[in-house]
């Protein structure tokens, strides 16, 4: 027997069976805590059971279809995750039982990642500082949550880091050593990164440049096919404009600030929101404060900005300057999500895939403070490295029985709340049910009813008037009630006070009481009948008047469209659907923008009334908080101005002269002393 040669192995294989165990120790202990806590498998996340609910639909046979009679829809963050977890699924694993292959996937990822953050680091900082990357990874009470959670976070994570080691070994080895295989299992690395995430991109990118850069062989046409890395980058896009039309997934029309209409480019509005969200993930999330306290120490910020300056050091004493470059982008794809309007959403779920680069950070500058101990005391770079790394890999296992309690009680108020009423579901309500929700995961898994999701993540109509607001949506609830009645939901499972719109919740049927769950929207959770009866009631003026020529319904995004209405500074949270009486005592339901201190938009009347010399009345259903005026001018020409009254919504009138009528009429409207919302406006004749 080859003691010596057994001996190396031992050596070789040690390191990996001792990852294995501590990952084990890992997801026994959370996935212990759920099911002590629950009973049965669990997610702590309502967004796990879209991605099993679309994962069922590919089992079933009809992919990107959230029911089978649905629309097709995009509503899940991931492509490839629920077509890798409709394999156990067409296997038979069902219901919750589904959570066991997703914990066995994400745990596997997070051995994986810790592995790669150690092999990411060992070039630039060695052993001692690529185990601590490992160990930080590991003992990481994000990258622990998420892997609970059964979403794609920890398996993205492990996959754009080791798509930029291997693009690192790539730019690293002889020119021989660029083989055509290597080549291609880079191209199906880096077409996967974005289908499993949409920022998985940059990672291809990424790899893309090392090919440029570094091409098999030195000629034009080498380097060229790095543009295979770019289709790549953007293959979800192409896939999704074949699929529904659109380059972008209905979650990125939902969540992006880019084509939110209360974030224009104008006025730098859009930057200001996007470096505001960039100031907080430094100043905030890094710095373990507040959404990130859970997960970091407080006060390490600077530290882990100091890591991403150890990179760049030990990139270039290295010799592997590529290398530190790919894990500097790593690191800083974590602003990417700076692009959504926010990224506090699910234990910042949306930021922890690119935690790595920044453990490799912080493995970097425990060598930068070994090599300056050695200055001093020529031995110690090696103790100090160690001792610095694993005080970092220390403060962050520190957290982990905080994050393991807080798992299994995110899980219970799932349970509690989504799964039960979901459960509820498919036991009281009638198969032809349409189920409006807000919460698209479990309700729809587990309730089996075709559902409309107001958010618009998987119904793919809802989107634009769940961004613009709930005045928008009960304007959009009025044109779907007149045009095609059956296409809304007759039940509601909803947030109350997320739906934000209570002129179509009917009676309560049953509701769900968490009080010490944090993951969830809110409290309360109800199943309501639907109401449309007062839908419409607010389309024509209490006040008396003659024919109407024109109306612009304010928050009725068509209608706004049609009349080219200036939203004027308006922001999120600046609307509201009211329901109130009018003078006669009948219930009127209306939508309408709130806080306006300027309106502009255009009015139509036909050519033949704009012909006939005769003045129009103008009319507006509007609401203050104090007193006060609004000034109303045609075409730059003041028409008058009318009294504002705190006391409830009213309709002010005002008179066009003839000699301002004309067939399209720019309407501009000041406030005088106060603020308003704004409900309605007619153009019509005078009795």
């Amino acid at each position: 027997m080859n003691f010596g040669s057994l001996g190396k192995r031992v050596r070789t294989t040690m390191p990996f069976l001792l990852l294995a165990a501590l990952t084990l120790w890992l997801a026994r202990a959370t996935i212990f805590a759920v099911l002590t806590k629950l009973g049965h498998p669990g997610a702590p996340l309502d967004d796990t059971y879209i991605h099993f609910q679309y994962a069922r639909a590919i089992a079933e046979g009809h992919p990107f279809r959230y029911h089978p009679e649905d629309p097709i829809s995009t509503g899940s963050t991931s492509f490839l995750w629920p077509a890798l977890l409709a394999v156990p699924y067409a296997f038979g694993l069902h219901g919750e039982q589904l959570m066991w292959a997703a914990w066995a996937l994400s745990f596997a990822a997070l051995a994986a990642l810790a592995y790669e953050a150690y092999a990411l680091t060992l070039p630039l900082a060695g052993r001692a500082a690529g185990l601590g990357a490992g160990a930080m990874t590991l003992g990481f009470g994000g990258f622990a949550w998420c892997a609970a959670s059964g979403m794609e976070v920890v398996p993205f994570a492990w996959l754009i880091a080791y798509a930029s080691r291997c693009a690192s070994e790539w730019t690293e080895a002889s020119a021989q050593s660029r083989t055509l295989r290597r080549f291609v299992w880079l191209v199906v690395l880096s077409v996967a990164a974005p289908f499993l995430r949409p920022e998985g991109a940059l990672t291809s990118l990424v790899v893309g440049f090392a090919v440029f850069l570094f091409p098999r062989k030195q000629h034009w046409a080498s380097r060229a096919k790095a543009l295979v890395f770019l289709l790549a980058a953007i293959g979800p896009n192409l896939f999704l404009l074949a699929l529904t039309g659109q380059a972008t997934s209905s979650t990125m029309q939902v969540k992006l600030l880019p084509g939110n209409p209360y974030y224009p480019l104008q006025g730098f509005v859009l930057a200001r929101a996007v470096l505001a969200n960039a100031r907080d993930v430094v100043s905030v999330i890094l710095n373990g404060e507040i959404w990130a306290a859970e997960f970091l120490p407080k006060g390490g910020a600077v530290i882990a900005c100091a890591g991403l300056v150890a990179i760049a050091w030990r990139g270039r004493a290295s010799g592997r300057i590529f290398r530190a470059a790919a894990v500097i982008v790593l690191g800083l794809t974590i602003f990417a999500p700076c692009m959504y309007v926010t990224f506090l959403w699910n234990r910042l779920r949306y930021l922890w895939p690119f935690a790595t680069g920044w453990f490799v950070g912080l493995a970097c500058f425990a060598r930068v403070l070994g090599t300056l101990a050695s200055r001093v005391e020529p031995k110690s770079e090696p103790a100090v490295t160690a001792l610095v790394a694993g005080a970092f890999a220390g403060l962050l296992a520190a957290r982990l029985d905080g994050v393991i309690a807080d798992v299994a009680q995110s899980a219970s108020g799932i349970d509690r709340q989504q799964v039960a009423l979901g459960r509820w579901i498919e036991r009281a309500l009638p198969d032809s049910a349409l189920v409006g929700l807000n919460d698209a995961g479990a309700i729809a898994y587990f309730g089996d009813r075709p559902t409309f999701d107001i958010v618009g993540l998987t119904t793919p109509t809802e989107g634009r008037y769940w961004v613009a607001g709930p005045g928008s949506r009960l304007e959009h609830y009025e044109r779907m009630h007149a045009r095609a009645p059956a296409s809304l939901p007759t039940y509601f499972a909803v947030y109350p006070d997320w739906m934000g719109c209570d002129p179509v919740l009917g009676p309560l049927l049953h509701e769900a009481i968490v009080t010490n769950a944090t993951i969830l929207g809110g409290q309360v959770m109800g199943i309501y009948q639907a109401r449309y009866d007062s839908l419409g009631s607010g389309e024509t003026p209490w006040t008396q008047v003659g024919t109407i020529h024109d109306t612009i319904d304010v928050a009725d995004l068509e209608s706004e469209d049609e009349h080219r209405y200036e939203l004027g500074g308006a922001r999120n949270g600046e609307q509201v659907a009211f329901e109130g009486q009018a003078p006669n005592g009948n219930i009127v339901v209306d939508g309408g923008r709130t806080n306006r201190t300027r309106e502009r938009f255009d009015a139509h009347v036909p050519p033949s009334r704009a012909r006939a010399g005769k003045p129009l009345r103008v009319i507006a259903r509007v609401e203050a908080r104090e007193f006060g005026a609004l000034h109303v001018a045609i075409d730059g020409h003041a028409i008058g101005r009318a009294a504002l009254d705190p006391d409830g919504w009213h309709e002010i009138v005002l008179d066009v002269p003839a000699s301002l009528v004309s067939g399209t009429m720019s309407v501009e409207v000041t406030a005088l002393g106060t603020t308003f919302t704004s409900f309605h406006w007619w153009f019509s004749d005078a009795l």
